[in-house]
């Protein structure tokens, strides 16, 4: 069998069906366009939600938890028994979850079961494999194909807002719930179209031509020798998850937030009305976050193999730190508002290309598809604590724009930690040498 597999399968198919299964993953970042409806800021042609901010960004935050969380399952399992199946399994459940939904999805409660839980956890089954897949077929590129492997994710939100906003037009003439349950559809079959070609390489396979290259002095080990057991009892585990919550939880917050935030930014400082505001926030979110989300996936795992993870997991928060210090400002005008969600969306799309092929030089790319879940739970972490606090604080402050400000504030000064915290990283030399030797 691993002989024919390695006739048939061009490892460049791999990443076809991880960018395919990926677009439909990241609807889940689409989810800033349907946030006005369900606050009745824009008018549903057919259901009426009345949802509060934290009710919003509750059902997004809970889908990201689920989500990150539910990637620890589906790691073990897709070890035991394969990536394809799992990534079958992750299909089915987003498409499910959205055609519940979209059927019975009037009340907050629904929409967080079907859209946040069993949503999310399809997500969570579908993302960790072509991750897994990718980086064993492609162990002379790690960082770009981790890129482009994760790069349709971030594009996917352009699609899915552009066809439910002034692409197709989808939520003003169906509305949120007819919406869902076409989403849904189109996830089931497109996800198990991609599931075709998530198929690990034979044993022992390499590149033609390839050679590993030798340990460095000071360098990570890469060798797959790092259980889980292992690796969480290493600090280096500890560094890349905090950093990776104060690096995430800033862009999740943004992705959860912005057409809200945007609408009333612009108008309170940019004196437009609701219509163009909602419009300007959903470009910026659409096109322009959504843009950079995955090119800064490709681009940061292409520059990250030249430079090192190291520094370019230091520049990455350092300037998302002060992006986000920045943001309430340029919130107010409209071409500012562009230009800082796509830097925000840049960095934010580097945090999947860095933090798992970080987590592979550190502790070896054999057991990534079992370590980078746990690291990954810091992903579910952030995006519990960026959105829900900014909506606590900006229900509390009664409709006033400056009611956003100190979410910004603290999501900048926590990737500035980030970026301090980067730089102590060092690998872990010691552990690996030793479990080298048993």
């Amino acid at each position: 069998m691993g002989k024919s597999q390695e006739k048939v399968i061009n490892r460049w198919l791999v990443v076809v069906g991880a960018i395919l299964i990926q677009l439909c993953l990241g609807a889940i970042y689409a989810w800033s366009v349907f946030t006005p409806y369900l606050t009745d800021k824009l008018k549903d042609p057919v259901t009426t939600f009345g949802f509060s901010n934290t009710q919003t960004v509750l059902i997004f935050s809970i889908g990201l938890a689920s989500f990150a969380f539910t990637m620890v399952f589906a790691g073990r399992w897709q070890a035991k028994s394969g990536p394809r199946k799992v990534a079958m399994t992750g299909g089915i459940l987003l498409g499910i979850g959205y055609i519940l939904g979209g059927l019975f999805g009037q009340s907050f409660i629904s929409q967080v079961i079907f859209i946040g839980l069993i949503g999310g956890a399809g997500i969570g089954f579908g993302y960790v494999c072509p991750i897994a897949v990718g980086m064993k077929w492609f162990p002379d590129k790690k960082g770009l194909i981790t890129g482009l492997a994760v790069a349709g994710f971030g594009f996917g939100a352009l699609i899915w807002v552009k066809l439910a906003g002034n692409w197709g037009h989808l939520l003003a003439s169906y509305g949120v719930l007819r919406v869902f349950l076409i989403y849904g559809i189109v996830f089931v079959i497109a996800v198990l179209i991609g599931s075709i070609w998530m198929v690990n390489p034979p044993e022992g396979w390499k590149p033609k031509g390839w050679v590993p290259p030798e340990p460095k002095k000071g360098k990570p080990i890469a060798s797959g020798d790092f259980k889980t057991s292992e690796m969480l009892r290493r600090p280096q585990f500890y560094s890349l998850w905090v950093m990776f919550i104060f690096s995430g939880m800033s862009g999740l917050m943004i992705i959860g937030i912005i057409n809200l935030f945007g609408i009333d930014a612009l108008q309170a400082r940019g004196g437009f009305d609701t219509q163009s505001a909602s419009a300007i926030a959903g470009t910026a979110m659409a096109v322009f976050y959504s843009l950079a989300n995955g090119l800064g996936r490709i681009i940061w795992g292409t520059v990250s193999d030249k430079i090192g993870r190291k520094l370019s997991l230091f520049i990455m928060c350092l300037l998302q730190g002060i992006m986000m210090l920045l943001f309430y400002i340029m919130g107010g005008n409209q071409y500012l508002l562009y230009l800082g969600a796509t830097i925000i969306g840049f960095n934010f799309g580097g945090n999947f290309a860095l933090f798992p092929t970080a987590t592979a030089d550190f502790f070896g790319t054999k057991n990534i598809g079992l370590n980078y879940p746990w690291v990954f739970t810091a992903y579910g972490i952030g995006g519990i604590i960026g959105p829900i606090m900014a909506g606590i604080i900006k229900d509390a402050a009664k409709g006033t724009v400056s009611g956003w400000l100190p979410a910004f504030i603290v999501c900048g000064v926590a990737c500035l930690i980030a970026a301090g915290i980067a730089l102590t990283l060092k690998p872990p030399m010691a552990l690996a040498s030793a479990t080298k030797k048993r």
